[in-house]
């Protein structure tokens, strides 16, 4: 009798009565949702010859009572979260061909009684917190063709037996505490090879030549490791291979011949991979790099000793998708033809001594996250087609010789997220108004060049900014109050150049501001007490000369005691009346009475001016009170007090639930006439106020039966005088599908219907997003706990506080893609099966 279950998103525990099913031979519940315990009654399937428990969520330790399963040819319960040491109950399943306990939590050694089972064949213990040695028993593993012991704290050497098992195929020990030198034979004694991984460990000397003889190595990771000498060039031999990564070695004696290898892995032609990074390779690239094989994804240089020019071939291998020869000793001009490579996502050329111009062909480069080119001497204007790269999210241009103002159409591109630095350079001109577009980028550094004008009020757009770096410029004028609504600042440095004006106090109320320069300008005025001008270690505001005041460890001069500006004109006008006065009566001794009247007349105009001009000045004021600011695009407004007296004072009776970034409450609003929903933001929990924004930012623009409502958004200040953010939704009477489809009790249900409409909802809902919005928008955080229930049971997607906007370009979405080599760092994912099926990072 076979029990297969395999994918079919079941949920639950496995219940003790499974051991009631004594005819089974096979149990596969592989990829569903079990949590709980083995059950100890398994052990009564004596005829059990086959048990997959992998991709669960199964806890607790290995049951020991699987002693008695006898007939057990295979036992898989990888992938779950299980505890303890290996039972050695176990010792005597000695039919056992596959056993694996990999991607658990197990600790202890690695049973040396594992060597008697003759007739295994596959062995996979990765990913736990496995100790000790390997043991010198698993040598005896003839018939051995899977050895996955990666992600360990395995320490020793690996014994020589282990390297003399010649079935062996998929061999990987990465990422433990082992050392020694790799046999000078292993290719020999391994002919079967295709997978060859010992990455992130302590080997030292050389790479084994002998590796060209096992014909069919695919993959060869030795990344980590202390290798040194040069890199074989026998490896040309290796028709079959498709990834190679030997990055963070030492390999390499800083000679000519230390590329030389590269001549002959052009016989290799479905190479993917190919990193060389972080060694001491030498020499210049041969010209016959573009013979390299077309399905080159992923090629790395950087961090070596290469001297010359970069091969204009390169713009061949047009498959790539991360180029990296930063960190080298390259010269002369950028190649155009990197502008071929189409699918290009990341490009590090940075570290070196290019010269010449920014090719212009970059501009074709649409696929393209990051671009890296600072420390060069590279000269000219930053090419305007650089704004074609319309997924670009990391722009480094620092450290060369451009000149020139920065094109509107690179200022303007929205895709730009995590970091524009242009600094250290000349460019010049003021900052265009197109950076408003900016609104998801991360750090801004324009600093060290000879930019000039006004700090434009329109940054105040660029609503996600975390560093604003422009020190050492030409910038004048004042420092834009309207930079206060971007409260994620956490380093402002604006030093160096001719701002004026004085201090504004919101830069003492920015929450999360953290450094702030705004040292050598022309500022005046007080300096503020509050904020983070009370730390003085965290400010630097010296040769500002007419500022005043401020906490007393800045030494600033106390300010004058400012005097009423009617009562300085008063005093003026007494003085100016003294004087008429003095003169008219030296003039009434030379004139005529008519002559005097003259003079009294004017000065009784002056005193009539001088009053005018007091009551002018008494005019102005400025009411700068804060209240409650609704979206313009939102119906209702409502205030502090209202949400106050709704909620019943922020009642625990009247509370939803909680998240990451605040709670919900209901309350009864006189101004609905209707239960609605508050979500009231925690504003000290560090990314709440992004969350605020990008939430009203996603709802404010889109309309929809199966989205949640946004009925009001709201900034205030509550009763003790702090910073209130709330946003105001419809209330959903029957809560949210996590409660429903977790409930414990009967009377919480969904049946077939219902779970297929709530289906139909939400995919409704995502349909709108991503296909029918003026700018499209992913989610980013769907879950059941984010999908609302109304009265009637009809679904609505709420929670956009994690939700990104995608611009359409060529047809196809942009997206932020990772660049890196596929899974981590001299990581090899193990094999689906173990019937020769081969899965690599």
């Amino acid at each position: 009798m076979i029990l297969d279950l395999r994918s079919q998103k079941l949920v639950g525990s496995m219940p003790s009565s499974i051991g009631n099913l004594t005819f089974l031979i096979s149990i596969n519940l592989r990829n569903n949702s079990f949590y709980g315990e083995i059950p100890m009654e398994i052990g009564n399937l004596l005829q059990l010859q086959h048990l997959n428990l992998t991709w669960n969520s199964f806890t607790g330790t290995i049951p020991s009572n699987l002693t008695y399963c006898k007939q057990l040819r295979s036992l898989a319960l990888e992938y779950n979260r299980l505890v303890g040491n290996i039972p050695d109950q176990l010792n005597s399943l000695s039919k056992l061909n596959y056993l694996g306990f990999g991607s658990n939590n197990l600790t202890g050694n690695i049973p040396s009684w594992i060597g008697n089972f003759s007739s295994l064949r596959g062995l996979s213990l990765a990913i736990n917190n496995l100790q000790g040695p390997i043991p010198q028993d698993i040598g005896r593993l003839s018939n051995l063709q899977i050895f996955q012991v990666y992600g360990n704290q395995l320490n020793g050497t690996i014994p020589k037996s282990v390297f003399n098992i010649s079935s062996v195929y998929y061999f990987s020990v990465t990422q433990n505490l082992l050392y020694g030198e790799l046999p000078s034979d292993i290719g020999l004694t391994l002919p079967n090879l295709e997978v060859f991984a010992t990455a992130v460990n302590n080997f030292t000397g050389l790479i084994p030549v002998s590796l060209s003889n096992a014909s069919k190595l695919s993959v060869i990771e030795l990344s980590q490791n202390s290798l040194t000498g040069n890199v074989p060039t026998s490896l040309g031999q290796l028709q079959w291979l498709y990834r190679i990564n030997f990055e963070i070695n030492s390999l390499g004696s800083n000679r000519n011949e230390g590329l030389r290898f590269l001549y002959f892995l052009v016989n290799c032609t479905s190479l993917q991979v190919l990193s060389f990074e972080d060694n001491f390779l030498g020499g210049e690239l041969p010209k016959t790099i573009g013979n390299l094989s077309t399905r080159l994804e992923i090629f790395g240089l950087g961090y070596n000793r290469i001297v010359g020019s970069v091969p204009a071939g390169l713009g061949n291998l047009v498959n790539l998708t991360r180029l990296s020869l930063d960190n080298n000793k390259f010269r002369g001009s950028v190649p155009e033809s990197l502008g071929k490579l189409r699918h290009l996502q990341g490009l590090e050329l940075n570290g070196n001594k290019f010269s010449g111009m920014i090719p212009s062909s970059f501009g074709n480069l649409t696929s393209l996250t990051t671009l890296h080119i600072e420390d060069n001497e590279l000269e000219g204007n930053v090419p305007p087609e650089l704004g074609q790269c319309t997924s670009l999210s990391v722009l480094n241009l620092t450290g060369n010789n451009l000149v020139g103002s920065i094109p509107k159409e690179l200022a303007g591109l929205f895709s730009l997220s995590i970091s524009l630095a242009l600094a250290n350079n000349s460019l010049t001109g003021s900052l265009p108004a197109e950076m408003r577009k900016l609104i998801n980028l991360k750090e801004m550094d324009i600093s060290h060049n000879k930019l000039s004008g006004e700090i434009p009020t329109t940054l105040s757009t660029c609503v996600s900014l975390d560093r604003f770096i422009a020190n050492n410029n030409l910038f004048r004028g004042r420092i834009p109050e309207s930079l206060k609504g971007l409260r994620g600042l956490e380093e402002i440095d604006l030093s160096h150049n001719n701002i004026s004006g004085e201090i504004p106090d919101f830069l003492g109320k920015l929450p999360y501001l953290r450094k702030l320069d705004l040292s050598f300008n022309e500022l005046e005025g007080k300096v503020p007490n509050d904020g983070i001008f009370a730390n003085e270690s965290a400010v630097s505001i010296s040769g500002n000369h007419k500022l005043c005041g401020g906490p007393p460890n800045y030494n600033f001069p106390a300010c004058p005691t400012q005097k009423d500006p009617a009562s300085k004109k008063h005093i003026h006008t007494r003085i100016k009346e003294a004087i008429i006065i003095s003169v008219t009566f030296l003039f009434l001794l030379l004139c005529s009475f008519a002559a005097c009247y003259t003079v009294i007349r004017n000065s009784k105009k002056g005193d009539l001016s001088a009053r005018s001009t007091r009551e002018r000045q008494s005019e102005h004021f400025d009411d700068d009170e804060p209240t409650l600011a609704n979206d313009p695009s939102l119906a209702a407004k409502i205030t502090y007090q209202d949400i106050f007296k709704s909620t019943d004072g922020f009642s625990e009776d009247n509370l939803v639930g909680t998240g990451s970034f605040g709670s919900v409450y209901k309350g009864q609003f006189q101004v609905f006439d209707k239960v609605m929903a508050v979500k009231v933001l925690n504003l000290q929990q560090r990314g709440a106020l992004k969350s605020f924004l990008d939430e009203c930012r996603a709802l404010k623009s889109i309309r929809h039966r199966n989205l949640l409502k946004i009925v009001a958004a709201g900034s205030s200040i509550d009763y003790q005088g702090n910073d209130f953010k709330c946003i105001v939704f419809e209330f959903m009477a029957n809560g949210s599908l996590d409660d429903w489809l977790h409930s414990k009790t009967d009377e919480q249900y969904l049946n077939i219907i219902q779970r297929l409409n709530i289906a139909i909802d939400v995919a409704s809902a995502l349909d709108y997003l991503h296909n029918n919005c003026q700018v499209p928008i992913v989610h980013c955080d769907l879950k059941p706990s984010n999908i609302l229930l109304d009265e009637e049971m009809t679904a609505h997607v709420g929670d956009f506080g994690l939700a990104k906007f995608l611009l359409k370009s060529n047809e196809s979405w942009n997206k932020q893609t990772s660049i890196a080599l596929k899974g981590s760092i001299g990581y090899i994912s193990p094999g689906t099966g173990f019937a020769g099926e081969q899965a690599t990072s």
